[in-house]
């Protein structure tokens, strides 16, 4: 062999040599990279196990009363479907406001009643000195009248004696009977004529002894007749019973007339308040016109929901709302038209400086919001709204069995601001203990479960329960 054969098969062998001590040193790169290789077309010849979604989660106490959990079983009812409209508090007209005027040409000579006090029917409210020549004519006329028919009543007694001895004829008592009853009429139109002028009848029997008028007073006026027949119509109370108030009451919401002003008959001197009889005023589009005149025409609840209202430091309101009427006529700049349900206010009292004050529960101007009936759902089942947590197109709710919760999906019929309405379709069974609140946070807990990695050792009965090992 030539040496130059020998000295390529040396070099061969060193190259041969080194590679495998080169292989040696980088098994552990080279044999993890084949056993990848060998995984991944394994993976790619064997399908995938489909992955189960989570629908079982576990919570221990402590972690219940962080949450606030409530649950409650669930029971197959009747709900209305309700539309939400919103609407005010307002006075009722011809029983909130009293108007009271002047009844005769006068001046304002003292004012006894003031914004914010309260007064009840007969009170003095204005004391006016009379300017009225025509109200001076009539006092001068039945002064005249009143001593007409005692002359003639004298006159009479003479007559008759006179008649009785022949001297008079007979013919002259009828006469004075005739002047008598003529007298007497236009007593009676005179002093209706002053009554209906503010001066009571003492002032008026006053000026049939020659004491004619100069001042009147002007006094609250007595309750609207409605009032007396009907016991829907009660005004507010006035006399303090346990800090309650008993018999009706006004207050002095304006005055028109200031001290020393010359007023005219029938001028309004005052408004007079009592929100006891009030109007819960809805606002709603045309387009929902026949749904409030069916609810208004079967005499369905209302729902009303009274904003800044606290409840707590009142009696409970017991009373049914039911729309009374709607009204004909659109708003031009809200587009809207109003709808009016009867609303009997709250009340009660305190004294101040020998004064007695009325408070009201509800007062003129404030806001509510009205669950106007559309529509019964029959044999569904009703849940607060945070007792449903969705995923796109999905709706679940959760069934409680001790510390465990089973994630149940149900067919939502209904919601609204407050409630959710379930089909009874077999999804829930009733009678089942569900969360009524905090769904959302129970979800985020069994998908971080989930994603932890961390199983649950449980299982679910066909009846929807879910019980531990050995349970």
């Amino acid at each position: 062999m030539s040496r130059q054969r020998i000295g390529f098969t040396l070099c061969a062998l060193v190259v041969v040599c080194a590679s495998v001590w080169g292989g040696f040193q980088t098994r552990d790169r080279w044999m993890g990279w084949i056993a990848t290789r060998k995984t991944l077309a394994k993976a790619v010849e064997e399908p995938r196990a489909p992955i189960q979604e989570a629908k079982v989660l576990k919570l221990s106490p402590p972690a219940r009363k962080n949450l606030g959990l409530v649950a409650k079983a669930a029971k197959p009812q009747t709900y209305w479907r309700t539309i939400q409209m919103p609407g005010s508090i307002i006075d009722r007209p011809g029983h909130s406001d009293r108007g009271v005027t002047s009844p005769a040409v006068g001046a304002v000579v003292q004012i006894h009643a003031f914004p914010g006090d309260t007064v009840k029917p007969g009170d003095r409210l204005f004391t006016l000195r009379l300017f009225s020549e025509y109200l001076q004519n009539t006092q001068s006329e039945l002064f005249k009248a009143t001593r007409e028919t005692q002359l003639l009543n004298e006159q009479r007694v003479l007559v008759a004696k006179a008649i009785k001895s022949g001297a008079v004829a007979e013919t002259k008592l009828i006469e004075l009977d005739n002047q008598l009853r003529r007298q007497t009429t236009a007593i009676q139109a005179y002093r209706q004529d002053l009554l209906t002028r503010g001066i009571n009848p003492e002032q008026i029997n006053a000026v049939t002894e020659g004491n004619f008028v100069s001042t009147i007073e002007i006094v609250a006026p007595p309750p609207v007749a409605e009032a007396k027949k009907t016991a829907e119509i009660q005004q507010a109370a006035f006399q303090l019973i346990d800090n309650r108030v008993e018999g009706l009451a006004y207050e002095i919401q304006e005055l028109k007339a200031e001290l020393g002003q010359q007023v005219q008959a029938g001028q309004l001197l005052s408004v007079l308040a009592n929100h006891h009889s009030l109007y819960l005023e809805g606002h709603a589009f045309k387009q929902e016109a026949p749904l409030l005149e069916q609810a208004a025409q079967n005499g369905w609840p209302i729902q009303v929901e009274f904003a800044e209202d606290d409840g707590k430091y009142w009696p409970a309101l017991e009373q049914t709302f039911q729309i009374r009427h709607l009204a004909n006529a659109i708003d031009t700049a809200s587009r809207t038209f109003d709808f009016f349900i009867p609303l009997t206010n709250q009340s009660r009292g305190y004294k101040r400086d020998g004064q007695t004050f009325v408070v009201w529960r509800f007062r003129p101007g404030q806001r509510v919001r009205l669950h106007v009936p559309v529509q019964e759902l029959k044999d569904v089942l009703v849940l607060p709204s945070a007792a449903i947590v969705r995923e796109g197109p999905e709706a679940y709710v959760f069934r409680q069995n001790g510390d465990l919760f089973n994630r149940i999906a149900v067919h939502v019929l209904h919601e609204d601001r407050l409630n959710i309405v379930l089909a009874n379709d077999g999804s829930v069974t009733p009678g089942l203990y569900l969360a009524q609140n905090a769904a959302a946070s129970l979800n985020r807990v069994l998908k971080a479960q989930a994603a932890s990695g961390i199983q649950a050792d449980l299982h679910v009965h066909a009846d929807g329960t879910v019980h531990a090992p050995g349970k």
